[in-house]
């Protein structure tokens, strides 16, 4: 197992955390989101901030990085999009009563999640909404967006399966413990997904099998069928949160509160392997090129072999909790509550190797705050 070492480039820029962290399409730029009010875009050639978007009045909690423009949402209740190169705000999206939480960009559609209970799907260019998704008793925390698509071309096929497709679904996660499955073109209510004794915190969406995955506080991971509402299974191993999933390859990865990531086969449920070495919760993690990398409240990242859960690199130098983290070419970037976003060389992971074979393993947040300042960098090396 390799060590830390140091980061090829430390930027603290930011005056207050930083709360999500987005790689644009072609991997060129980076776009960061602030407690400090502001997002910054990133190169990610030189590691050098390239525009500074100003004018949120409060906290920063999403952004996503499109090719031409980028998006931020806030606790100040609006979305805003800005030109990606020069950082011009080109159009701020007001409707939302509380803190905005997630934003979902897709064409020209904008789908965001609140505090103030809704779901909202926006024009991106004029601005306006044309749906608002209500029924959750609580905050709306995650969502996910299953495109049209072509429904079967057979006699049986109902009016109401050519009419979800032909609009697509929204699918929305909230703390009320349930999640809905929203008709885009009416905004009605296609499904409740009923069975967590929590708040789900997590979502991910396998589209063209209409599954949808969620991750809970009360400790699973539970499969739906969106179009039915059938819950599919229920996945048990964790002893704590499930704070976020991802889905690679009919795998699920699930970063807990319990401190390890499980990694499970999503048409079976069958539990493949635990990730642990974590002194805290796992905040987030990305699968890449055969590598997991997880980010994690101990203020450390780490990188595992996802193929046999072994441990090879632990990324230290962090003050706080590791938010958001991305992977671009050879460098993992990590985005931390401290403010410091920090580019690390990750050369020499990820190497090819013949799958073990598979067991199932026995059972075995609080926000941090800091304005830390200044700013330390070192030449970035080629990747």
């Amino acid at each position: 197992m390799g060590g830390g070492g140091s980061a090829l480039r430390v930027c603290t820029d930011h005056r207050g955390g930083i709360n999500w962290l987005s790689l644009s399409p072609d991997g060129q730029r980076l776009l960061t989101g602030s407690e400090d009010g502001t997002a910054r875009l990133w190169s990610t050639t030189d590691g050098q901030c390239c525009a500074l978007l100003q004018g949120h009045e409060s906290y920063v909690t999403f952004c996503q990085l499109e090719d031409e423009a980028a998006f931020t949402c806030s606790a100040d209740c609006t979305i805003r999009r800005w030109d990606a190169f020069t950082g011009q705000c080109l159009q701020v999206y007001r409707g939302h009563t509380s803190i905005v939480n997630r934003i979902l960009v897709i064409n020209n559609l904008l789908f965001s999640s609140s505090y103030d209970r809704t779901a909202r799907v926006w024009t991106v260019d004029k601005g306006q909404v044309s749906q608002e998704f209500r029924g959750h008793r609580n905050c709306v925390l995650t969502l996910a967006y299953s495109a049209p698509w072509d429904p079967p071309r057979a006699p049986c096929a109902e009016e109401e399966v050519a009419a979800l497709a032909a609009g697509g679904l929204l699918v929305t996660g909230s703390t009320d413990g349930t999640a809905k499955v929203w008709q885009v073109a009416s905004g009605c209510c296609h499904q409740t997904l009923r069975g967590h004794t929590g708040a789900v915190l997590c979502l991910v969406l396998d589209a063209p099998g209409h599954t949808a995955f969620t991750g809970s506080t009360d400790s699973t991971v539970r499969a739906w069928d969106i179009l039915s509402g059938e819950q599919l299974r229920v996945f048990r191993e964790h002893q704590g949160s499930v704070i976020c999933l991802e889905l690679v390859d009919g795998l699920v990865y699930s970063g807990s509160a319990d401190r390890t990531v499980k990694c499970w086969q999503a048409d079976s449920g069958e539990h493949v392997r635990t990730f642990s070495a974590h002194r805290h919760s796992v905040s987030t993690l990305k699968y890449h090129a055969g590598t997991l990398f997880t980010g994690s409240g101990d203020a450390c990242a780490r990188a595992f072999d996802a193929q046999t859960g072994v441990l090879q690199k632990v990324f230290r130098g962090h003050a706080f909790v590791i938010n958001c983290l991305q992977v671009h070419g050879q460098v993992l970037y990590t985005a931390s509550h401290d403010g410091a976003l920090r580019l690390w060389d990750v050369r020499g992971l990820g190497s090819p190797r013949a799958p073990p074979p598979r067991h199932t393993s026995k059972r075995s947040l609080s926000r941090l705050f800091s304005n830390k300042v200044g700013c330390a960098a070192a030449p970035l090396q080629p990747a």
